[in-house]
């Protein structure tokens, strides 16, 4: 593919994710090769930040295989310092050009932290650590009561992307460079499908 890097690893996430919808994947099980191929290094086309649901499996849903993704998942893709230091990683170590922040339909995280910043008792342990970084997110959508839960993921999604974008000097500096590219998108669960949406 001709073009810039992170371009291209987006246009190979969204072909693979059409296959995937489809019902067409073209995983090859030659997965003793690939492990051969990956013993000394890893060059990953592009890191997935997901939310932690048993039904987002980037590797799956992007239709690629081993070493393909640089996976990064926790409970409605929130932000702290152990991701910031893995995408950093990734971007410094790796020289990986795409962040790819992935929320998803039906998201639990998220649907706690609407609930709280709508007066609901706040959830018990830490998942309320979950619900204090998203709350920001969601606050300008909670007004409406019937909003739906799909538009507070979408929110928390460019939430975070901007998050990223403004996170300090080794991602800001990579996108200003143009070493970087940091997307964001929403999983419809029904369709398997991935739109972009920041």
């Amino acid at each position: 593919m001709d073009g810039k890097p992170a371009d291209n690893a987006l246009a190979r996430l969204l072909a693979g994710n059409e296959r995937f919808a489809s019902d067409a994947p073209q995983g090859n099980g030659e997965y003793s090769v690939r492990r051969s191929q990956l013993l000394r290094d890893q060059h990953p086309l592009a890191v997935v930040l997901g939310c932690a649901d048993s039904r987002v499996p980037p590797e799956v849903i992007f239709d690629q295989g081993l070493g393909d993704l640089f996976t990064v998942r926790v409970a409605g893709n929130v932000v702290n310092d152990a991701v910031l230091g893995s995408l950093e990683y990734a971007v410094v170590k790796l020289s990986t050009p795409l962040i790819f922040v992935l929320g998803h339909e039906g998201c639990g995280a998220v649907a706690a932290a609407l609930n709280a910043v709508r007066g609901s008792k706040p959830p018990p342990g830490h998942i309320g650590a979950l619900v204090h970084a998203i709350a920001p997110a969601v606050k300008p959508v909670r007004v409406a009561a019937n909003t739906a839960p799909a538009v507070a993921v979408r929110a928390n999604v460019a939430y975070v992307v901007e998050q990223l974008k403004a996170a300090g000097s080794i991602l800001t500096r990579a996108v200003r460079e143009g070493r970087l590219r940091i997307v964001g998108g929403f999983y419809d669960l029904a369709e398997g499908r991935v739109s972009i949406v920041a």
